[in-house]
């Protein structure tokens, strides 16, 4: 008989599976559940970007894209950015289209580590960023980041946890699971520790567009000093309701970007030809599409933010993504009860906060992309919940 973990490798079979996935392969089982539990968006891409797929369809263009994408759709994403941020990178060498997001993280810190390279990551924060450092062959160190700074990353923070062997540091802002952002005062704060200590800075910010409020989102790569340190990692799933598309942006300095699409060009070869010719249109006709999703984001996070603190679970007010993080200590249940008496009594699907890291214990993670009326609903069977708890009625 073969002894397979003998044979595989261990530093995958160590990986732990996702925290977030488990709560909803549970409730997809089961009937009438009402899942707040993953980074879904509950609106269709928009018709126009559809149509643009469709046509690229109709006429038989299913061919291979050159490795970094098609040279059009880098333009287009040059424009977008110098149009939103000011930011500016030349689509023949600084711009690379991927299989979505995550593999343009996997590539970057494939492409920069070394074994035994550190990585300063701040949790709460997407599952993906501690076990891709560890496959890479880094050395992830997580820094806590806290309700009492709005979840925000400190230069203080950072200093605390540099070493000689501190190469990059991950800014997974607007953040997933917190919704917590940077404002440009905060960066120019960790720019200064950055530049002091010779980092490189990978920044997530696949929720760019999704921040509220009237101050809009700012890049550490508009920071002076930090574009040539900054690899930018973005995409299309979250923007422009695209996750089944599947792709994803990296932008950065030549040098780096050269480097990952060696790794891509033999890993993946290109992302998929139909989805880049949807991801042109978007870009170029989907401002109206982003304000309207943005808006009904909005309305859904602050009834979220307003239930959960009259429910006596302390939340937050995020300021970016689709996320809510209510403390969730006043019920006496660590987190990953709660969301199981919670799944099994109400049908109602939300994600413990250790699954961001430990740090997240006593928090759960509430995703409002869904409809505002399945959020209402929710909300009623979550406040029946506190009350039969209360009641002893719920074991």
């Amino acid at each position: 008989m073969i002894n397979y973990n003998e044979l595989l490798n261990h530093d995958v079979t160590n990986l732990k599976p996702s925290g977030i996935r488990r709560f909803f392969d549970i409730a997809s089982e089961m009937d009438e559940v009402i899942s707040l539990s993953i980074g879904e968006p509950d609106f269709q891409t928009p018709w126009h970007v559809r149509e643009a797929g469709i046509d690229v369809l109709e006429k038989g263009r299913t061919w291979y894209s050159p490795n970094r994408g098609f040279m059009e759709l880098r333009q287009e994403i040059q424009h977008w950015f110098e149009r939103k941020y000011k930011l500016s990178y030349a689509p023949e060498s600084d711009i690379l289209v991927t299989v979505g997001g995550s593999e343009a993280i996997d590539l970057a810190l494939r492409a920069i580590l070394n074994p035994g390279d550190e990585v300063l990551i701040p949790v709460p924060s997407f599952v993906c960023y501690i076990p891709l450092t560890e496959v890479a062959k880094g050395v992830p160190i997580p820094v806590e980041t806290h309700a009492k700074n709005n979840f925000r990353l400190t230069a203080e923070d950072i200093r605390a946890h540099i070493t000689d062997k501190t190469k990059l540091i991950i800014l997974p802002f607007p953040n997933n699971p917190t919704g917590a952002v940077m404002r440009r005062e905060h960066l120019e704060e960790i720019a200064e520790v950055i530049k002091e200590h010779n980092l490189l800075v990978l920044s997530d910010e696949i929720y760019s567009e999704l921040t509220y409020g009237d101050t809009p989102h700012v890049s550490i790569a508009n920071i002076e000093g930090m574009k040539e340190r900054t690899i930018l990692i973005n995409g299309f799933s979250k923007t422009y309701a695209m996750t089944g598309w599947r792709l994803g942006i990296a932008l950065g300095p030549k040098e780096i970007i050269a480097q990952m699409t060696k790794l891509h060009q033999y890993g993946i070869m290109s992302a998929p030809t139909i989805a880049q010719n949807a991801a042109i249109e978007a870009l170029r006709n989907g401002d109206k599409d982003i304000v309207y999703m943005r808006d009904q984001y909005d309305i859904r996070r602050r009834f979220l933010v307003d239930s959960f603190n009259q429910l006596g679970l302390t939340c937050f007010n995020p300021e970016g993504a689709f996320y809510v993080f209510p403390n969730i200590t006043s019920t006496g249940l660590d987190s990953e009860t709660f969301c199981e008496k919670l799944l099994y009594a109400k049908h109602v699907a939300v994600v413990p906060g250790n699954a961001f890291g430990d740090c997240g214990e006593g928090f759960v993670r509430v995703a409002y992309a869904n409809s505002l009326a399945n959020i209402k609903e929710a909300v009623k069977r979550i406040g029946e919940f506190l009350e039969e708890l209360k009641a002893g009625t719920i074991k």
